[in-house]
């Protein structure tokens, strides 16, 4: 099983763009012995459309193109469930054990989903009620995939 991130716009060189990648360098070496092949980035571009549910649209094609066949979609979306840390990471893990070949998140553009994605999520996940940047969205979400591997390997990381 490999996680694949997908995320509309790039994140630039700087403190943000470090932690993230510290996330998914740990996760990538954690994973190994878990049956994770790999956790890799997908940066599309944003949409330059000068309607909101234009931009949507035009994004969420891009997004499901990218997409391979047989992956199970999570959605960040304000809308979504709230997980506990546990949840996440069970959820995950029952996955992999029914074989799922890949579990694609998706981050959306500036405009959140085009009505497509969202109609395609196998699950639709908050980072808590409020509004988040992308950016830190994408930390967050790196670090909660890190900490899922922890749980499932024992490792100390998770303290409940």
């Amino acid at each position: 099983m490999r996680f694949s991130l997908y995320c509309i716009g790039r994140m630039k060189a700087g403190a943000d763009k470090d932690l993230f990648d510290r996330y998914v360098d740990r996760a990538r070496k954690t994973g190994r012995g878990l049956g994770i092949t790999d956790v890799g980035l997908h940066e599309l571009p944003e949409s330059r459309a000068q309607r909101p549910d234009d931009r949507k649209a035009e994004e969420a094609r891009g997004l499901i193109a990218a997409l391979a066949g047989g992956a199970r979609l999570v959605v960040l979306d304000e809308n979504g469930k709230n997980l506990t840390s546990a949840g996440f990471s069970g959820r995950l893990e029952a996955w992999k054990d029914e074989g799922v070949p890949e579990v694609a998140f998706v981050i959306g553009g500036a405009d959140g989903h085009g009505p497509d994605v969202l109609a395609r999520a196998d699950l639709k996940l908050a980072l808590g009620a409020m509004t988040w940047p992308h950016q830190i969205a994408r930390i967050l979400l790196a670090e909660q995939i890190y900490r899922a591997m922890t749980i499932q390997s024992g490792h100390p990381y998770h303290r409940v």
